[in-house]
């Protein structure tokens, strides 16, 4: 076995071991999920033995590993990565730009953005300009972060009535992300963001009850406080890492009032 084999198939191991590891399973029981032997596992993870592509991809599926670390594993035991990663400015990548625009359009007059993984904005419909319009240039230069530019102390929380709650439930969602993800990208993000100052109450709601079921954004407008809920969908299809880091976020009207301002909104613009 040559020098290199030998760093390969560690390589490939360490990186089992610790997705087995983020999510907390055995030895014992990652082998009977996968359909192998313990003492296999423990030579995979060991580099004693290299795993084949199938095995790869098998234990990968188990442990819920993102596609885009599937990759790094495949790589990792020296195997050619199954899908593109190419980046969405390529030229290639236009008509997915373009039905990406077109569902975000489609969502007016509710603000709608397109983020990478690490949270980075890549569209917006016209409607976002409410969640965009005012901030500092230094926020606003690319690549624009919409989590920082949403909890910084200079961005859209001077505007949020209720930041200490809003804080809370991006940073969890994050925590989530970083966890399932291992990307320390996140975790440095969450850090980032957890520092920023926060409230220690928020201003009273006045609203529609039901906060303890959905947390809503209370952000204040020209137009009085706007109560809107907030949706992620993650786009994943067969098209490559590229589409399977991408999520789309609306905000939709939580009661009549915001509906109507929206609606006022789009009908000015």
């Amino acid at each position: 076995m040559t020098t290199t084999e030998c760093a390969g198939r560690s390589g490939v191991g360490v990186l089992l071991r610790d997705w087995r590891r983020r999510r907390r399973l055995s030895q014992l029981e990652l082998a009977l999920e996968a359909g192998l032997s313990t003492r296999h596992l423990s030579f995979l993870e060991t580099g004693r033995a290299r795993p084949s592509r199938e095995m790869v991809m098998r234990l990968a599926q188990r442990l819920d590993v993102p596609p885009r670390e599937r990759n790094d594993l495949l790589l990792a035991a020296g195997y050619a990565p199954v899908r593109d990663a190419r980046s969405l400015d390529d030229p290639e990548m236009e008509p997915l730009r373009a039905v990406l625009q077109a569902v975000l359009d489609g969502h007016d007059p509710h603000p709608a953005i397109a983020v990478d993984r690490g949270w980075e904005l890549v569209a917006h419909n016209r409607a976002a300009t409410l969640l965009l319009d005012g901030l500092p240039d230094d926020l606003l230069a690319p690549p624009v972060n919409v989590l920082r530019a949403s909890l910084h102390p200079s961005g859209l929380a001077r505007g949020i009535a209720n930041l200490r709650q809003w804080k809370e439930q991006v940073l969890g969602r994050l925590a989530r992300e970083a966890l399932l993800t291992g990307d320390p990208a996140l975790r440095t993000l969450h850090q980032e963001l957890d520092a920023y100052p926060a409230p220690a109450a928020d201003e009273p709601d006045h609203g529609l009850p039901g906060g303890d079921v959905a947390v809503p954004l209370r952000l204040r407008t020209s137009d009085g406080e706007l109560r809107l809920l907030s949706t992620v969908t993650t786009l994943g299809t067969p098209a490559g890492t590229t589409v399977e880091g991408l999520s789309i976020q609306t905000f939709l009207p939580a009661d009549d009032f915001a509906a109507d301002a929206l609606r006022r909104r789009a009908a000015a613009a």
